[in-house]
């Protein structure tokens, strides 16, 4: 009996093993179709997982956060998954039409079988990762560089200057340093030699801060210049009070050993207010700050006082020598003489060695020079009470010699804007124009060349100097200089009123307004606009970045000769006044960056107008029928950011489109639009009056196109400037020549005339593209020879920016155009796709930055060592990136080494 129990124990053994090698694929080929359904719903979870975290990771490094590791690494593992997941599903599609008897069975039972396994496997897969995937933190704070370099010029005449403050800061007993001295004679310069030679040079600091404090400072904005530079300003940041603020930065400042470099002072201020710990012998911490007087040192309890003086005869010679050149001093035998006297008369001052040696470096006759001399001992002679004072006669040498008045008056129009604000130019030169300060011109065009002009005449006698290729700035002397000059020597004939960024809360006193022609009160904390100044002389009004809220109807009342009014960056600003319709005498009105919803349909009072700026305003804008073809005078009209422009209906139902409106305009020579949806870009297109004027253009929110033949725009040939943003159906920009250009695939197409000339962009200098998650590439880029400036973010599908396929299609437009000939800046930030910016190096002549954010994909850039001996290039990215990057040789990594900013 016990063999025949033993044999039934085997004969069971055997029928379950053989149940089991049936029953078991027959499951798992069973259950495919539920698990790829599964599969597919879990890949789904997992993809908007990962967007969260990238999402994340995105925002932290925008606040200067470094991603942990492990994210990094997750993110990695989750794209390799994702990737052949989605290859799994589109076979499954094959696997599932293989199944038979209900699903038990395929006729390829091993293939199945074994995609089955596969399946369960990765659904697993996918699950592990997303719990995986829940971080709680996924940055951490990355430590900021101990000294960030400042750009500097030859340190002339500083050498011994700097090797005194340097023994000084040695002395363990010296914590704060006053360094002062008449406005010009180089303190900036100098504490700019500190932050680069010295800061560098000291070893054992953790940090060199430097702020720029100026004559109407408030503790907000140093506070706020403190955090950036210790990582502290974040999203919250500007939420918190200014008690807030100093505890946080005490926070982190008493557990460093920082050197705090302060420029400019005008008066004390409370360390311990701003959050910044008393430098002790304990902490070892150090404080030099720059003014112009001996009792703010004393003020600041320094414990060293060094008096910043004029140069030496010898140095101050060399010195000016520089700046007007051999060539002017060879050119007759007596100027080198007369050209030393000049020197003397400047006292050794040198912003006045400089700025007058740039005024006579083009004068080549001893007359000229004689002239020069007589009209400084004039100046000298002039007693003055303030130490400033004394100085300003020395540099207004400099602004009688321009030209003409209308120079001058350019330049005086600077100090309208805050100490040390950096000017756009585009924004300056439009200015002058719309003041009326231009010659006679044909075109805005040549307007706009006579003011750049202008610029580099300005910049080249030092009255301004240069920050960046589109911006500039007033040394704080040179406007101080100007200030007097406009307010005080010769007020009456310039009658200007500046009060910009004095904090002020409430507008000057009705009395003072009187008799001014040119009132600023810029970046204020204005907040009301009450009471009626009877002011019928004033011209312009900038009350541009204030806090304003409300304005009263008449306090426009007494205005009738204003011309300019700009209320730029007032967000809290939503309506205008119905009494905006007194100013019957306004040119140019600028609303840009405000709150406001609604123009009044008063406006059309203003019979005059030549400008409308309502660009970027924050909730769009309705504009009455009509309205804006009413402005028979309109020159420029600026909405690009603002909606609705054209397609949605205006007030009172009107179905007359904006872009109709426009063209009834016979002056409109200036134009930035922007649409939202294929059919409007359409009808912008169809208006040919408009293609002249256009010089901006965004493509906001396209929901209903895939497809964008970019060659529809080149009818737009003064266009300098396209922004494409949050276009995330679009997928492609084409680039198709086919006698007729259709320009958008969408459910309503409108067929645009043939271009008869080639589709290049010649004007495009800037292009903006963001959030178009589709979009895999911008080949088209190659048809603006004059790019200048590019930014793409947050492209989640973009793998590269130039497609080699695509170009060689387009060959017979392109020609031997090289790609990005004339860029200067490259911005590329998290477009986790990105491989390839082109597929060789390219020359970059013009090339000044490359900025490259959370591209964890970009491996290479289009660089080698031949570039980097013809251009300097700043590589700006995280180091990991960085490091992580492939060349072509050694030679080429080594020869961007010194090019590369970690941030």
């Amino acid at each position: 009996m016990g063999n025949v129990f033993s044999l039934q124990l085997s004969c069971d053994t055997i029928m379950t093993g053989c149940w089991d090698c049936v029953a078991g694929p027959a499951i798992h080929t069973y259950q495919l179709e539920e698990n790829l359904a599964d599969l597919k719903i879990a890949l789904d979870e997992l993809k908007e997982r990962r967007d969260d975290v990238m999402r994340m990771v995105s925002i932290a490094e925008q606040q200067s956060f470094e991603p942990l590791n492990q994210v990094i690494g997750w993110l990695s593992r989750t794209e390799i998954v994702i990737n052949e997941v989605d290859q799994r599903l589109i076979d499954g599609t094959d696997e599932i039409k293989k199944l038979c008897m209900g699903g038990y069975c395929s006729k390829n039972c091993r293939s199945t079988l074994r995609f089955s396994k596969i399946v369960t496997k990765r659904l697993h897969d996918v699950k592990d990762l997303k719990t995986k995937g829940a971080f709680k933190v996924v940055a951490t704070e990355v430590p900021a560089a101990a000294v960030v370099e400042r750009p500097s010029d030859d340190a002339i005449g500083l050498e011994s200057m700097l090797s005194k403050v340097g023994s000084i800061l040695e002395e363990k007993s010296v914590r704060i340093i006053g360094i002062y001295g008449i406005g010009g004679v180089g303190k900036t310069r100098l504490l700019t030699e500190i932050n680069n030679k010295i800061g560098v040079s000291f070893i054992g600091f953790d940090v060199v801060i430097w702020v720029v404090v100026s004559k109407a400072f408030f503790i907000e904005k140093i506070q706020d210049d403190i955090a950036k530079r210790i990582g502290l300003s974040r999203e919250l940041w500007n939420e918190k009070s200014p008690e807030e603020k100093a505890l946080d930065i005490f926070r982190v400042l008493k557990e460093k050993k920082f050197i705090l470099l302060l420029d400019d002072l005008w008066e004390r201020i409370d360390l311990l207010k701003i959050g910044i710990p008393l430098p002790t012998q304990e902490n070892g911490c150090k404080l030099i700050f720059t003014t112009r007087s001996m009792e703010v040192c004393g003020q600041m309890r320094a414990h060293q006082k060094i008096e910043m003086q004029c140069l030496p005869e010898e140095k101050a010679w060399k010195l000016f020598e520089e700046h007007v050149g051999s060539d002017i001093l060879d050119s007759h035998p007596d100027i080198r003489e007369l050209a030393q006297q000049v020197a003397k008369e400047c006292g050794g001052l040198p912003l006045a060695l400089i700025t007058i040696g740039r005024a006579l470096a083009c004068k080549k006759t001893p007359q000229e020079w004689e002239f020069a001399i007589e009209v400084l001992k004039r100046s000298a002679k002039s007693v003055f009470p303030s130490m400033g004072e004394e100085v300003y006669p020395l540099l207004k040498f400099s602004f009688d010699s321009l030209p003409n008045d209308m120079i001058r008056c350019c330049l005086l129009y600077c100090t309208l804007f805050t100490e040390d604000y950096h000017i756009p130019k585009e924004i300056l030169v439009d200015s002058w124009i719309i003041e009326g300060f231009m010659d006679e011109y044909e075109s805005i065009s040549q307007a706009r060349k006579q003011g750049h002009e202008i610029i580099g005449s300005l910049i080249h006698a030092c009255l301004l100097k240069e920050v960046s290729d589109g911006t500039v700035k007033m040394h704080d002397v040179i406007r101080d200089m100007c200030l007097w000059i406009a307010c005080t020597v010769d007020a009456e004939k310039w009658k200007f009123f500046v009060r910009a960024g004095y904090q002020l809360t409430e507008v000057p006193e009705i009395r003072k307004w009187r008799g001014i022609r040119r009132m600023s009160l810029m970046q204020n904390q204005i907040e009301n606009l009450r009471d009626a100044p009877n002011c019928p002389d004033l011209q312009t009004l900038l009350l541009s970045q204030n806090h304003l809220k409300v304005i009263h109807n008449d306090f426009f009342r007494f205005m009738s000769g204003l011309k300019v009014l700009c209320f730029r960056v007032n967000k809290g600003l939503r309506e205008l006044p119905v009494g905006i319709s007194k100013l019957v005498s306004l040119e140019c009105l600028d609303i840009s960056f405000t709150g406001i919803r609604q123009l009044p349909i008063e406006l059309r009072a203003l019979q005059k107008l030549k400008c409308l700026n309502s660009e970027y305003l924050l909730d769009g804008i309705i504009i009455p029928k009509g309205l804006i073809s009413g402005f028979s005078k309109l020159q420029m009209l600026r909405t690009i950011g603002s909606f609705p422009l054209m397609g949605e209906e205006v007030e009172d139902n009107s179905t007359e489109c904006l872009a109709d409106e426009l063209q009834r305009l016979n002056h409109l020579n200036v134009l930035s639009v922007s649409v939202a949806s294929a059919f409007d870009l359409d009808r912008f297109l169809s208006v040919e009056a408009l293609h002249s004027c256009t010089e901006q253009i965004g493509l906001h929110s396209f929901k209903d196109s895939e497809q964008l033949n970019i060659l529809a725009l080149a009818h737009l040939k003064n266009l300098n400037y396209m922004l494409l943003s949050k276009c995330e159906s679009l997928e492609e920009v084409k680039i198709e020549w086919e006698g007729k250009v259709r320009m958008i695939k969408a459910p309503i197409q409108i067929q645009i005339p043939g271009i008869t000339t080639q589709p290049f962009f010649q004007s495009l200098v800037k292009v903006y593209i963001s959030r178009c998650s589709k979009l895999r590439d911008i080949t088209w880029l190659i048809l603006a020879p004059n790019l200048r400036h590019f930014i793409v973010i947050d492209c989640n599908k973009m793998d590269e920016i130039i497609n080699e396929t695509k170009l060689s299609q387009v060959a017979e437009l392109v020609g031997t155009l090289s790609p990005f000939a004339k860029l200067k800046s490259l911005y590329l930030g998290y477009l986790p796709e990105l491989k390839s910016i082109y597929w060789d190096a390219l020359p970059f002549q013009c090339m000044k930055d490359i900025h490259v954010y959370a591209c964890p994909k970009l491996r290479r850039l289009p660089l080698n060592s031949y570039i980097s001996k013809r251009n300097e290039i700043s590589i700006h990215g995280k180091e990991k990136w960085w490091k992580e990057l492939q060349w072509d040789d050694e030679r080429s990594r080594n020869a961007f080494l010194p090019s590369f900013i970690a941030e």
